[in-house]
């Protein structure tokens, strides 16, 4: 995936600022920064959510931004998204949730019926056993707790047969057991599926711990780019706009084993506003 020039302007705010950067084989990124820096906006024009004011995504050689109608439903069913509250129906079974994951598979008469196939069905099972949560399959979702169902949103992100995995804040509710879980499911669908998966994260240890890089945005810029062992206390300040007094505090990871010069080589200058 090569994303070039990406620009969303909402009236007279930019929210994301000629972000530029490349995926060229599957990874596990973390986009960190403050709220507001625009990682949520990056991946909903990723995903074809939110309209670009301009840019390009280019995936095996399509720009994908360009796609219309059906290509565009197709694109958004091949880059899954994984939402911060889940988007799962809660009157409904866990197992027809996930199975909602194929629907955009399906004709319209089909899917407003919610005929699922034998393969459907099974498909969704295995999705839940893989994620360890086969045994609330006929559980209604609202009956669970905040980790498992945004386990269920995997599973039925899972079900889309994804090219790419896009979590907006997947754990900004949970608890830390239940973040830890889910983090340790996604890093396993990368590295199992070889899937690419891209993460607007809180909490520099969790970027460290579970992504192989990191991408930094402050006020809608990318300001760095690089492996998530360069991400030091100084580089922190610069992503975060932070000075002296700024400190991880709840996290117990080092952060200065990486030297200083080494890390800030990925970093990108701030563009003067126009």
């Amino acid at each position: 995936m090569q994303v070039t020039g990406l620009t969303k302007r909402f009236g007279s705010v930019t929210a994301v600022k000629a972000a530029t950067f490349s995926v060229p084989t599957p990874q596990m990124v973390g986009i960190i920064g403050r709220s507001g820096a625009g990682k949520s906006t990056l991946l909903r024009m990723i995903n074809h959510l939110t309209p670009a004011t301009e840019g390009r995504i280019v995936i095996d050689g399509r720009d994908v931004l360009s796609l219309r109608g059906r290509a565009r439903h197709d694109w958004q069913r091949d880059c899954a998204m994984i939402f911060q509250q889940f988007n799962l129906v809660p009157r409904l079974d866990v197992l027809t949730n996930v199975m909602l994951g194929r629907l955009n598979r399906h004709g319209t008469v089909r899917s407003l019926l919610k005929m699922f196939s034998r393969e459907d069905i099974a498909r969704a099972l295995r999705a839940l056993e893989r994620l360890g949560i086969a045994e609330q399959a006929m559980q209604r979702a609202e009956e669970l707790s905040g980790g498992q169902q945004q386990r269920v949103a995997i599973a039925r992100a899972l079900t889309q047969d994804p090219r790419m995995i896009l979590a907006d804040e997947p754990i900004a509710s949970l608890d830390p057991m239940s973040a830890q879980i889910v983090m340790s499911s996604l890093r396993e669908i990368h590295e199992r599926d070889g899937l690419t998966v891209i993460c607007n994260l809180h909490t520099l240890d969790t970027a460290r711990t579970y992504c192989d890089r990191v991408i930094g945005m402050r006020a809608g810029e990318i300001v760095f780019d690089g492996p998530a062992s360069a991400v030091t206390t100084d580089v922190a300040r610069e992503i975060y706009g932070a000075d002296e007094s700024f400190d991880e505090g709840v996290t117990s990871t080092s952060l200065d084993d990486v030297p200083r010069a080494e890390a800030e080589a990925y970093l990108r200058p701030v563009q003067a506003s126009a």
